[in-house]
């Protein structure tokens, strides 16, 4: 189960074996925001209207964001497959260097130093990432931005899960 985790670094990525596997999760405060939110449409609604018609739409509100937290929630893994971020996969023979990004480099990744090219997968909440670069020709992005937790457990596998030079 640990080396399912990434938490072994000796761990060459098998078919069967997931070297990373990160979810990308909104932090449980956005829970409090939406709650918050919720409530306070069914307090509005309710005054307004009726008190069955404010939890009504309280229950709808608190729903809705449920669904759009399921939907904004990834998975980035590496295996013997490559990188797969939610439905988006890089092979590792497309997989060049790897940069490790702090909150500081990451900042200026997604501002003046972005590629409009690039695949990025941005959670606002998670202050960095990292940057694998695409070697391959065919294809036009030049590299893909992940937001991770841990980016070094991240870019400790993505290096681990490309061909070495002698299996080309």
């Amino acid at each position: 189960a640990a080396a399912r985790r990434g938490c072994h670094p000796w761990v060459v990525p098998t078919p069967d074996v997931v070297a990373f596997r990160e979810r990308l999760t909104a932090p449980w405060w956005f829970w409090t925001v939406i709650l918050f939110w919720a409530m306070t449409l069914a307090i509005a609604y309710g005054s307004a209207i009726s008190t069955p018609i404010g939890v009504l739409v309280g229950a709808a509100a608190f729903g809705l964001a449920t669904l759009g937290m399921a939907r904004v929630a990834t998975v980035v893994t590496v295996s013997a497959n490559g990188l797969t971020v939610g439905n988006a996969q890089l092979p590792p023979d497309g997989i060049g260097t790897v940069e490790v990004l702090d909150a500081d480099a990451a900042r200026r990744r997604r501002g003046t130093g972005a590629d409009s090219r690039a695949f990025v997968l941005l959670r606002g909440w998670i202050p960095t990432a990292v940057t694998v670069h695409v070697v391959d020709p065919r294809d036009p992005t030049p590299y893909w931005y992940v937001s991770s937790r841990s980016p070094e457990r991240l870019a400790a596998a993505l290096l681990r899960a490309r061909p070495t030079p002698s299996a080309h």
